[in-house]
C-alpha cells in the first residue's frame, strides 16, 4: 500500500498541520472514516456529513467506514448509513470486531469456543473466522473476548468474563476506548467495561487489543479496502489519529465528536493530525499551508500565532478577526496556526505547553 502522497507531513517530527493545494478528496483515493462522532452520533447523522460524503463519492473518492464500535454487524452498519443518506454496502465497513476475531483465530484452533462479552457484531465476526461464540465460562471456552455491548449490557456479563480471565483463559478486547459519543453526550465505552474486568481480576492480566490505534486494526483495514493513498478521518486523537500515525498514513481530525481545540493544541507528536477541519466538509477543499516565520511565529490563511514566552507562556493570535463574532477569517485557519505555535513550543528543549485559554475563548472554541 502506498501511503506517501506529497500532500501532508508525516512522522514524529510534525510541528504544524500540513497543507494541500487540491481538495483532500482528490489528493487521496480512499477515506477511512470513523463513524461515531464523525458520520453519526446516537443514530443521527452529524451535521454536513451526508452532503459532504455524497460530493466526495461523486468525485471518485472511495469511502470506507472504520469503527472501533464492535456492537453492530457490517450489514447493520451499512443499512443504517444508507438510511441516513450515505449509501454503503457491508464490504465498505471494517469493525474492531472483525480485527479481534482475526487476532483470536490466529491464536486458537479452528472451531474453538470463545466466551463473548458483547453484541451481535462480535458474534458474527467470530463465526466468519470459524470460531464458536458461547455465553458462559462453563461452556468450555478457550478464550474470552470483550466488545462494546451497548448501554443495556447486563452486569452479569462482566462477571462471566472475570471468572474466565481469573481461570487463566486468554483475554481479548475489540478496543479500549473509554468513552463513546451519543445523541445525549459522551457515555462509557468498551474500555470502561474492560477496566471492570481488570479490577475484578486484580489487575494482573492485560487483554490483547485489536482496535485502533493498534496494528491489528490497521492490518484488517488494509486487507479489506486495498487503499493505496488513504486518508484516515476521525474525531479522536488517541485512536483515529494515533492509528494513522502508527500506520504511516495521513489523517484529518474533525471537531464533531470527542476532541476539542484545547485538546488538539496539547497533542503529543503521535496525536497530531495532518489536517484539521470543523466537520466533513473539510474533505471537499484544500487546506492552506502553515508557514513557520523567521520570528518564530506560524502563519495560516491570514492568521499569525506565536507564544509569548519560550517556557510557560501563552498563545498569542493576530489576524483578520481576533473575535470570531466579527465574521471574517476562517477560525480553522487560526486553529492551524495555533497548532504550529503550540506544538513547536511543546517540542522545544525546555519548552512547555502554552496556555491557550484566552485565545480559544476569543475564537469561540
Amino acid at each position: 500500500m502506498t501511503v506517501r502522497n506529497g500532500q501532508g507531513q508525516q512522522g514524529a517530527g510534525r510541528r504544524r498541520p500540513g497543507g494541500s493545494a487540491v481538495p483532500l478528496s482528490e489528493a487521496y483515493d480512499t477515506a477511512l472514516l470513523d463513524l461515531d462522532g464523525v458520520v453519526y452520533a446516537g443514530g443521527e447523522a452529524v451535521a454536513h456529513a451526508v452532503e459532504a460524503l455524497g460530493v466526495a463519492r461523486a468525485g471518485g473518492m472511495h469511502l470506507a467506514y472504520v469503527t472501533n464500535n464492535a456492537l453492530r454487524t457490517p450489514d447493520a452498519v451499512a443499512e443504517h448509513l444508507t438510511e441516513l443518506g450515505v449509501p454503503a454496502e457491508a464490504g465498505d465497513v471494517i469493525t474492531s470486531a472483525q480485527a479481534v476475531a482475526r487476532l483470536i483465530a490466529d491464536d486458537v484452533p479452528p472451531g474453538s469456543r470463545v466466551l463473548v462479552i458483547g453484541g451481535e457484531g462480535l458474534r458474527v465476526a467470530l463465526r466468519e473466522r470459524g470460531l464458536v461464540p458461547v455465553d458462559s465460562s462453563e461452556d468450555e471456552p478457550v478464550a474470552v473476548v470483550q466488545g462494546y455491548g451497548g448501554p443495556e449490557m447486563p452486569w452479569g456479563r462482566f462477571a462471566e468474563a472475570s471468572y474466565a480471565v481469573a481461570r487463566g483463559l486468554p483475554w481479548y478486547a475489540s478496543n479500549t476506548d473509554l468513552t463513546i459519543p451519543g445523541a445525549r453526550g459522551i457515555g462509557p465505552g468498551n474500555g470502561a467495561a474492560v477496566e471492570v474486568v481488570r479490577i475484578a481480576t486484580g489487575g494482573r492480566v492485560e487483554p490483547k487489543v485489536a482496535g485502533k490505534p493498534l496494528p491489528p486494526m490497521h492490518r484488517e483495514t488494509v486487507l479489506r479496502t486495498g487503499a493505496r493513498r488513504p486518508l484516515v478521518v476521525g474525531d479522536r486523537l488517541d485512536t483515529d489519529i494515533e492509528g494513522a500515525f502508527n500506520g504511516g498514513v495521513d489523517s484529518l481530525l474533525v471537531f464533531t465528536g470527542v476532541t476539542d481545540a484545547a485538546q488538539l493544541l496539547r497533542a503529543v507528536p503521535e496525536h497530531r493530525p495532518t489536517y484539521v477541519s470543523a466537520d466533513l466538509r473539510g474533505l471537499l477543499v484544500g487546506q492552506p499551508e502553515v508557514v513557520a516565520e523567521e520570528d518564530g511565529s506560524f502563519a495560516c490563511g491570514g492568521w499569525r500565532a506565536s507564544v509569548s514566552a519560550p517556557s510557560g507562556g501563552e498563545l498569542v493570535l493576530e489576524g483578520p478577526a481576533a473575535d470570531a463574532a466579527a465574521g471574517t477569517g476562517d477560525p480553522m485557519d487560526a486553529v492551524r496556526a495555533l497548532c504550529g505555535a503550540a506544538w513547536s513550543a511543546a517540542d522545544a528543549e525546555g519548552g512547555g505547553v502554552p496556555d491557550a485559554g484566552k485565545v480559544l475563548a476569543r475564537l469561540g472554541l
